[in-house]
């Protein structure tokens, strides 16, 4: 029997009732619901809450968790009084493993390790992380920070905090929607490395700041960066389908294409692409999404390889105002609510990770003292 596949490719190291992917026909569910269902239905505080309570919630407590968010998005004095320092020496993704390991020093909850203290540290985590990315992005430009507004929603009161100014409803349903569709992805590399951290019975904070760091990666965030460049380099849409194909000669990679579980188009991708095209014509400036489409069209000739969550993500984020750089972190006030989720079942149901290997290196050697080597 065949062993399984580099980076653990078949290996089933978890059981979830989180999230489930069917990679050939291009399907995503969080707890049964398909994506599409819930892209055209559901907010992102009601997605929170089905991620970590296993069902829709009801009036009363979508109202309570709306209210629980709001209170808890302003970071503790300790670590706003480094903020400073990293905006002016860190790059977006090491602030946020930082601050987010910093957070432990004065929860509210302390090393209280009980259920009902674990939901709250993972909805305080929900709350604040987008504050942290706000903050830090106004901080290294020198401007003053804009404090949260508790009766925003998670996407309204983001755009609000990193701009200075009210999106308006269009906009923040348009955020609102990035937020669910990146929620949460079943075993990718950062929920597996929280679920790691969190299987060793370390605290929640550890393991998000675990998962962090992952994402930190080139090879699992970033992509959506890279894509915005790619486009900046390219400048307009005439000059998309020749760039491609010179990078596509030299063995280079084009960023945003190609996934690790689907076969088909990424779900995600069909909402994100519809969302450029519909900022693009609110804007009036169709170049992001001209470009998108030239490169798409290329690839797919080319290639035939089908754009993922990352590739349209990168102009959506652009047509919204938010810097390129911290693409990676936005990510993260989305992915959050899916980490803390897993390590909420993690520890429901815990066992210790630890894969078997399989050695390659020499047989069983003899001593050789240093003097005959």
């Amino acid at each position: 029997m065949a062993g399984p596949g580099k980076g653990l490719e078949g290996v089933v190291a978890a059981e979830t009732a989180i999230s489930d992917i069917d990679g050939q026909k291009g399907v995503l569910f969080y707890v049964g619901y398909d994506i599409h269902d819930l892209a055209e239905h559901a907010t992102f505080e009601e997605t929170i809450y089905l991620l970590h309570h296993l069902e829709l919630p009801k009036e009363q407590e979508l109202q309570e968790l709306k209210e629980q968010l709001g209170r808890e998005r302003e970071p503790n004095r300790f670590v706003m009084d480094l903020m400073p320092s990293l905006a002016g020496n860190e790059k977006p993704m090491s602030m946020l493993r930082t601050t987010v390991s910093a957070s432990t020093a004065k929860d509210p909850d302390g090393d209280d390790i009980s259920e009902e203290a674990n939901y709250r540290k993972a909805i305080r985590l929900c709350a604040v992380i987008p504050t942290l990315v706000a903050y830090y992005d106004r901080l290294r430009n020198g401007e003053k920070i804009v404090t949260p507004d508790p009766n925003l929603s998670q996407a309204a009161n983001f755009l609000y905090m990193l701009t200075g100014d009210k999106a308006d409803d269009d906009n923040a349903r348009i955020f609102d929607l990035c937020l669910t569709l990146h929620a949460d992805h079943t075993m990718n590399a950062s929920t597996f490395a929280a679920r790691v951290c969190a299987a060793t019975l370390s605290d929640i904070h550890s393991a998000t700041t675990a998962a962090i760091a992952a994402l930190k990666g080139p090879l699992h965030g970033g992509a959506n960066e890279q894509v915005m460049k790619m486009m900046t380099e390219i400048e307009e849409p005439s000059k998309a389908s020749a760039y491609i194909q010179k990078r596509l000669a030299n063995k280079e990679k084009v960023m945003g294409f190609g996934h690790r579980v689907y076969k088909s188009e990424d779900p995600r991708a069909t909402w994100l692409r519809r969302m450029s095209k519909d900022l693009a014509e609110k804007t009036g400036d169709g170049n992001y999404f001209e470009i998108s489409q030239a490169i798409e069209k290329t690839v797919m000739d080319e290639k035939g390889l089908y754009p993922n969550v990352d590739f349209y993500a990168a102009s959506v984020y652009g047509y919204l105002g938010i810097p390129t750089d911290i693409f990676t972190t936005v990510f993260a006030c989305s992915r959050v609510s899916g980490w803390t989720a897993h390590v909420r079942e993690q520890y429901a149901d815990n066992r210790l990770i630890r894969p078997d290997h399989a050695y390659v290196g020499p047989d069983p050697r003899q001593w050789t003292p240093i003097t005959e080597r």
